[in-house]
């Protein structure tokens, strides 16, 4: 898969540090958030706008919502090669379940972080999906 990968002397660590620094919409950052279900690494990748809902995760991993666990940073880097802020979608050290926003739909191009705090790509949210081997669907905490 061909990607631009985009760097910037701000960091875009955040989703609104990343929003800024590109000049697009909050909710059209993706947020790579790694969590531990029954200690294997689970990723969620989430609309910048949205806060995910952990019980919508723990019902899609087949759990209770105890179960689910934020991975430390050393978990994050363990499982996926990265450090918290520069987590891609995909190209991870350990193979995981990916669930991803659908809200990411609503926009022709969405942005990921590209393996640094600095560096974003963009990608369209279906080839997103289908990249990262994910499954869409509601991750939103209303």
């Amino acid at each position: 898969m061909a990607i631009e990968i985009k760097e910037f002397e701000q960091t875009t660590r955040s989703a609104q540090e990343a929003a800024d620094a590109i000049g697009c919409e909050l909710a059209q950052i993706v947020k790579s958030l790694c969590f531990t279900v029954n200690d294997q690494p689970v990723m969620a990748l989430v609309s910048g706008a949205n806060q995910l809902d952990e019980r919508k995760l723990a019902t899609l991993c087949g759990v209770g919502r105890k179960q689910v666990q934020r991975a430390s940073a050393d978990a994050v880097k363990a499982a996926t090669g990265f450090s918290i802020g520069g987590v891609p979608p995909f190209g991870h050290l350990t193979p995981m379940a990916i669930f991803v926003d659908e809200d990411l739909q609503q926009f022709g191009t969405v942005w990921a972080a590209a393996g640094t705090p600095f560096a974003v790509f963009a990608i369209g949210p279906d080839k997103l999906v289908r990249s990262c081997g994910g499954t869409a669907v509601s991750l939103k905490k209303e």
